[in-house]
């Protein structure tokens, strides 16, 4: 059995992502080391950090979204708009559950979440 214990998104902008990232947790990283930085999110280590590979934003930001689970998915997306979050989705409903999509400086898509009902 696997479990998904830690994510890093590396950057060509680290600081920048960085503090996005600080206002969307709402607290000082967990961890600072250099170029990297990372939050323990829920049961998850959620790194940002510097990559010599990566140059621009995200030219495929669909590939891989990650979603933060939240019990009042509008009230987090208002707030996390209002930090500079690009819109890419409006708040909507899907099989009882609500879901926004947005994206961070670097263009990474992510999703916020109300949480899964297991049948």
């Amino acid at each position: 059995m696997l479990n998904l214990n830690s994510m890093m998104i590396g950057s060509f902008q680290q600081k920048v992502l960085a503090e996005f990232y600080q206002k969307v947790f709402e607290k000082e990283p967990d961890m600072a080391d250099g170029g990297y930085s990372g939050w323990l999110v829920g049961k998850t280590f959620f790194a940002v950090g510097e990559h010599s590979d990566i140059k621009n934003k995200s030219k495929e930001p669909a590939r891989f979204i990650f979603n933060f689970e939240t019990i009042d998915v509008k009230k987090e997306f208002n707030r996390i708009k209002n930090i500079g979050a690009e819109v890419i989705k409006e708040p909507y409903e899907m099989g009882g559950a609500w879901i926004a999509t947005l994206a961070d400086p670097d263009g990474n898509y992510f999703q916020l979440m109300t949480p899964w009902e297991s049948k």
